[in-house]
């Protein structure tokens, strides 16, 4: 930690202690605060914790130079590998023929969010979504009530803090996917696209309000309920020109025949839809076994090479069969086998921590059960990372300070960073879907003067 943010880190905490009117907002004004503003993920609270986390200038320049370097390596594969990417992350026919749809612009993922942990002497990305990343409202929104409470006012009078930018970003990435496919209205009208019943409603409810303030007409709206008329996608007779799709490609697939007007009005480009369906191929977490690679180095420069090797672990896409292992040839399901405790299996596919297996954590047994599921499955084995944990407070009564694991998960607008989510957990499944606690993130600039 560098010793500005360790000096932060240190008054925060003292500030804490020393504030009267701490024990009334732990009566139930923060958590009300959360409440009021939409903080909320299935019905509960997204930070239980009492302190943000501080970043240094410096780190969060390198995290930016690392993400970049990284987005352009994905890609540089997917332009050179074509359709071979999607049989190498192994796409499914069906994602296959909605990836087909040119959504009119350039980019397959214009909004994505790359989840890394935080180790002792880094920081190491474990996955992309590329998909229909969440959390940058609430993240924007969690700044704004953090910056409410006595104790973060205290703080800027030592130390000025940056906050982060990143719902303005993604406004501008929708925005401008719609002029890059042919928009030409001043101010589009924007839909949050997604079931009624997911835990996320409430943040898109806080971008509805977002755009709205930002002179955009915008609206929540469930695809079940979309309607196309062969020209115009509308939603109870409001036209829509951009999607802000946070339905993801397998939920949508799922229900299929009830979502057909939004596929065909996709197909037509009479709509704008953010993320496009194309964003399937990287957003699997074989991606990151196209880039650890080893006969595929040729096609990153230096820097990208460098960045890969230094924060993306080792990833293959589970198979019967030989593999490469920094260099050396191995038969990876005996290797998967006998290596039970520096391995972790993932679903190539998946979300919330879903069918995840810590080696480490599992018996011989177990391991082996697993390994077997993941041969006649979907899979991805990576490298298991050894995991910094740091003290943050709770907000409960007499502060107790618990032991978690953070994570760090830029968000990526048009293959640039701003700004980042951070989750604390006390397991190695730091994400909220698996109980995670949600944080905002500010870059500690410098003392004050």
């Amino acid at each position: 930690m560098k010793s500005r943010v360790a000096e932060a880190v240190v008054l925060y905490d003292r500030l804490l202690k020393e504030d009267p009117d701490l024990e009334q907002e732990l009566a139930g004004r923060f958590e009300q605060r959360m409440r009021g503003a939409g903080l909320t993920f299935g019905g509960r609270i997204l930070c239980p914790f009492l302190r943000p986390n501080f970043v240094s200038p410096d780190l969060y320049e390198d995290v930016r130079a690392v993400c970049a370097a990284v987005f352009r390596a994905i890609e540089r594969a997917e332009e050179h590998l074509g359709r071979e990417l999607w049989q190498r992350v192994d796409l499914t026919p069906e994602e296959a023929r909605l990836a087909e749809i040119n959504p009119g612009y350039r980019r397959s993922s214009p909004s994505a969010r790359l989840d890394a942990f935080v180790t002792p002497s880094s920081y190491q990305f474990v996955e992309l979504n590329a998909e229909t990343p969440a959390g940058i409202a609430y993240n924007d929104v969690l700044v704004e009530v953090f910056l409410e409470l006595p104790v973060m006012r205290r703080l800027q009078e030592r130390f000025r803090l940056r906050r982060f930018r990143s719902r303005e970003r993604l406004l501008e990435t929708l925005v401008g996917c719609y002029r890059e496919a042919g928009g030409r209205k001043e101010h589009p009208t924007i839909a949050v696209v997604d079931y009624e019943e997911v835990p996320t409603r409430s943040e898109h409810h806080l971008f509805r309000e977002f755009f709205e303030a930002h002179g955009h007409p915008a609206l929540v709206c469930d695809p079940r309920h979309l309607e196309y008329d062969g020209t115009r996608l509308r939603h109870e007779g409001q036209e829509i020109d951009i999607v802000y799709k946070r339905l993801l490609v397998n939920e949508l697939l799922d229900k299929l025949d009830e979502l057909g007007q939004l596929v065909r009005a996709a197909a037509d480009r009479a709509v704008t839809i953010v993320n496009p369906f194309r964003c399937k191929p990287i957003h699997k977490k074989a991606i990151f076994a196209v880039l650890t690679d080893d006969e595929l180095q040729r096609l990153f420069t230096d820097e990208e090479r460098a960045a890969i090797s230094a924060h993306i672990p080792w990833t293959r896409r589970v198979a019967d069969g030989p593999a490469m292992r920094l260099g050396q040839a191995i038969e990876l399901p005996r290797y998967m086998r006998e290596h039970r405790e520096q391995l972790v299996l993932k679903p190539n596919d998946e979300y919330g921590g879903k069918g995840v297996f810590i080696g480490s954590e599992l018996s011989q047994a177990e391991w082996e059960a697993a390994v077997d599921q993941a041969l006649a499955a979907s899979y991805v084995v990576q490298d298991k990372l050894t995991l910094q944990r740091e003290s943050f407070p709770e907000a409960s009564p007499g502060l107790p300070y618990r032991n978690v694991i953070v994570d760090l998960d830029p968000f990526v607008f048009d293959g640039e960073v701003e700004g980042f989510l951070t989750r604390l957990s006390g397991s190695a499944l730091a994400n909220v879907t698996s109980g995670g606690g949600e944080v905002p993130a500010f870059v500690v600039e410098g003392p004050v003067g």
